[in-house]
């Protein structure tokens, strides 16, 4: 369908306009969420912007926000396709990537030559418009939000079965079709590296990281209390995997078990299961201490975190969680609040000592933490001040800002690099997935909030 493309070169200089000066242009391709709201690619957007190249970026259309066709923002061209989420299983999900590619096709074709295509996942099958870019010269780059055979096994609990085997397929082709690879931490990294036969000099670590012009405290409000004493917050996808019912369950507990009835407690944010954590919340008689908001503006959603006392990051430990960045751990970083968490490893990475961890899924041990994380407004302070520290200097978006320009300039290096034995590559077993990542390295998903899944507001 991009057959008649026409080149645009190979090499890192780009092509001259009108007036001799050389335009780089890149093509952004994003499937589960819409653009600007996934805050990771905004960023990355701008960033390209600002160091001079032409950005268009190819989505789905939002429901409540950024539901025009197209649009310019900010110098950045954006376009957008109808897509409805999937419903029922597997089966949705087919119906929903086949639209979303037809769409992305069709779109990328109007959009014309660029020097970089830049596919971020999931789900892995961006790779197919991306090889049409690249038979016309466009290099590729794979922008790695989720490690998607861990979503699979986490998200549907079905085991490894033909489905799974096929993801795992998905990612090694992408893996193979990519110059360069952005992981969001060192474990997805090592993953890259490990699995997908990629070289590391070939893979870029680009942390997300909270934008600090929209996320900095104001005033606490008491009134968001309602009457208690003290404010807990979840901010959220809440999907399977999230642990909202692990927050859920503590909370009784917290109640029931430690004998803590000074709470009120907030869950911000929409997904699959918000419904029914809704029905768990009355059903363990928490309605009248615990506020589902959905998803709400940013205003307000500061204004929560700057009342809050405590906040809540109860991701259950499975194959996914334990190596991806939470984006909820960095906005609570970033809002300087204390967090409770069960311990994963990229959980420690981020947050260090801005958190305490409970054993994984061990919901009775985090209510104790956050019952003594209430008793002590001292520590509380002090685990605030460090999260803001972190966000403000290894955990900044400069950092990863200088990660992703060099990952372009890589990617638009006169010989492109590959995997280091495609031959290894193909032989690579779909049954290694959990033996490589609990071998991953300890180190940085929007949304789940981790990165690539379901929008966290």
């Amino acid at each position: 369908m991009l057959g008649d493309t026409k080149s645009v070169g190979t090499t890192s200089g780009g092509t001259k306009s009108g007036g001799g000066k050389r335009v780089r242009r890149a093509l952004i391709l994003v499937e589960n969420l819409s653009v600007p709201f996934d805050r990771r690619v905004w960023q990355e957007c701008t960033t390209l912007r600002d160091a001079g190249w032409t950005v268009d970026v190819i989505c789905p259309q939002g429901s409540k926000r950024d539901t025009e066709r197209e649009v310019e923002i900010d110098g950045v061209r954006i376009h957008r396709y109808p897509l409805r989420a999937a419903t029922g299983g597997p089966a949705g999900y087919l119906k929903e990537y086949g639209s979303a590619l037809w769409h992305t096709f069709r779109l990328a074709r109007k959009v014309g030559p660029v020097h970089v295509v830049h596919a971020c996942n999931p789900p892995d099958l961006l790779f197919l418009p991306a090889l049409w870019l690249k038979r016309r010269g466009t290099r590729f780059v794979f922008d790695q939000h989720d490690l998607v055979p861990e979503l699979y096994l986490s998200r549907f609990d079905r085991g490894k079965d033909l489905l799974y085997r096929g993801v795992c397929a998905l990612e090694r082709m992408t893996y193979r079709a990519a110059d360069v690879v952005l992981a969001t931490n060192e474990s997805y990294k090592d993953v890259a590296v490990r699995r997908g036969g990629r070289r590391p000099s070939d893979v870029f670590v680009v942390r997300s990281a909270p934008d600090v012009d929209r996320f900095h405290p104001v005033p606490p409000e008491p009134e968001l209390k309602r009457g208690k004493p003290h404010l807990l917050c979840y901010l959220g996808v809440m999907g399977p995997q999230d642990g909202v019912d692990y927050a859920l369950r503590a909370l009784a507990k917290l109640r029931d078990e430690v004998g803590r009835s000074d709470w009120h407690a907030v869950f911000v944010g929409g997904g699959d299961t918000f419904d029914a954590m809704v029905e768990l919340s009355r059903e363990l008689g928490l309605s009248e201490q615990v506020e589902f908001t959905g998803r709400i503006p940013d205003a307000d959603l500061v204004r929560y975190l700057s009342t809050a006392d405590v906040c809540l990051s109860p991701d259950p430990h499975n194959p996914l969680n334990d190596v991806s960045t939470m984006n909820k751990v960095l906005e609570y970083m970033v809002m300087g609040r204390p967090i409770v968490s069960f311990d994963l490893r990229e959980a420690r990475v981020s947050a260090g000592d801005a958190a305490v961890y409970a054993p994984a899924n061990d919901e009775a041990e985090f209510a104790r933490l956050v019952a003594r994380l209430l008793d002590d407004p001292e520590k509380r302070e002090l685990m605030g001040k460090i999260g803001q520290e972190r966000i403000g200097g290894p955990l900044s978006w400069p950092n990863s800002q200088r990660a992703l320009l060099a990952a372009y300039a890589a990617a638009c290096r006169p010989h492109a690099p590959a995997s280091t034995d495609d031959t290894e590559a193909d032989d690579t077993e779909a049954d290694d997935t959990e033996a490589d990542d609990n071998e991953a390295h300890d180190t940085d998903r929007d949304d789940t909030d981790r990165e690539g899944t379901r929008p966290l507001r």
